[in-house]
């Protein structure tokens, strides 16, 4: 991983790696090299050569079929990997197909998520999605959250699952114990067989007044989010103007960073708060990216303000006042949104993400606009 905040690092530093897109993109997925590493970006893309480090790609339709050496990252609207991952797999996406081979470890949330009966885990994997179905072969530990939860298919290992309704179908074959959490019993067709205990456990009850509190405190963080929201559009205008031009018109580049750093930053940090000698920078680390995400999630609410601005009030498009309520309403929508079951997270995420990696590149780049003029007392 410490190779791939290298290669991070490069892209975002190169004018040429972030210049605007050749013509060719317009019709399909920008490309870029950073090493033996490959970024991919574009509303469709096909990864059908043989990447010899890591991909990270990010896109509308992803369909990655070729053998990957080093670790797999994708995220995007739909998500299909038929190729090998050589090392682990960290994916997300409204719909994600796993049917290739992954060396190491799985790591896929999504709307709706498909390990295929060729797929092949030879370590653990956590999966959550609203739809979650397994029927390939994990040789370690499932981890398991969702709507639906459906196994059929080989895990090695411990199945841990917390889902509304959990089925095992004729061809799950679990090697361990099987500990669940539903309101349902979880439901074992005859031929399932299942070497370790079954054990269902039972989450806590929420009480009444804890329900209000937690309520309460979610208004509060909304109300705080949408303010911070307003000071930032109000204390640099110009800046946070261009952050919102970023996420817009290079909407995938910063998806595909965001999801980039919100994997690679912790990992970082944690190899060099074990050396010790590093710890000082570890913290530093962590708390400057702890800022990153805060500020990237209320930036996606900034880059919505504005659009919905320029799109219902082109008038007021340049006055601050207008543009500071249209940033915390941004916010609004996007904790609205969020409270919709499963597509609500997935929109939160995406939101995260992509707000982190619009930070991100307008701060690598350092080239904002200038501060668009206040429009007239008339018109504002």
């Amino acid at each position: 991983m410490l190779r791939f905040v290298a290669a991070v690092l490069l892209v975002v530093g190169s004018n040429i790696a972030l210049a605007a897109p050749a013509p060719k993109a317009e019709h399909g997925p920008m490309v870029r090299e950073a090493g033996a590493d490959r970024f991919v970006a574009g509303a469709s893309a096909l990864v059908a050569t043989p990447v010899a480090g890591d991909l990270y790609a990010a896109g509308g339709d992803l369909d990655i079929e070729a053998p990957v050496g080093g670790d797999l990252v994708a995220a995007g609207g739909r998500v299909s990997i038929g190729g090998q991952a050589g090392q682990n797999l960290y994916a997300a996406g409204g719909r994600v197909a796993l049917e290739g081979a992954v060396a190491r470890n799985a790591r896929i949330a999504g709307g709706s998520v498909q390990i295929g009966p060729r797929a092949h885990v030879s370590g653990g994997a956590s999966v959550a999605g609203g739809d979650v179905s397994v029927l390939g072969t994990v040789d370690g530990y499932l981890q398991a959250a969702g709507g639906r939860v459906y196994i059929d298919g080989t895990v090695g290992g411990d199945l841990d699952v917390a889902a509304d309704a959990i089925e095992l179908g004729p061809g799950a074959r679990i090697g361990g114990a099987v500990r669940y959490v539903s309101r349902k019993e979880i439901v074992l067709d005859p031929g399932a067989q299942v070497k370790g205990p079954i054990e269902r456990r039972l989450g806590p009850v929420p009480r009444p007044k804890a329900v209000k509190a937690a309520q309460a405190l979610r208004l509060v963080w909304i109300a705080g989010l949408m303010l911070l929201a307003g000071v930032l559009v109000a204390v640099m205008p110009g800046f946070f103007g261009a952050v919102a031009q970023t996420a817009r018109r290079r909407f995938w580049w910063s998806l595909l960073l965001g999801f980039a750093l919100l994997v690679s930053v912790p990992i970082a940090a944690l190899l060099l708060l074990v050396t010790g000698v590093g710890a000082p920078l570890a913290l530093l680390a962590v708390a400057l990216y702890l800022a990153l995400l805060l500020t990237g999630y209320v930036s996606a609410g900034i880059a919505l303000g504005e659009a919905g601005l320029e799109r219902w009030k082109p008038a007021h498009a340049a006055a601050l006042r207008w543009r500071v309520g249209a940033a915390a309403l941004g916010v609004l929508v996007i904790a609205l949104v969020g409270r919709i079951p499963v597509l609500g997270a997935l929109v939160c995420f995406v939101a995260l993400i992509s707000g982190v990696g619009a930070l991100a590149l307008r701060l690598a780049t350092g080239r904002a606009p200038a501060q668009p003029p206040e429009a007239p007392a008339t018109a504002s």
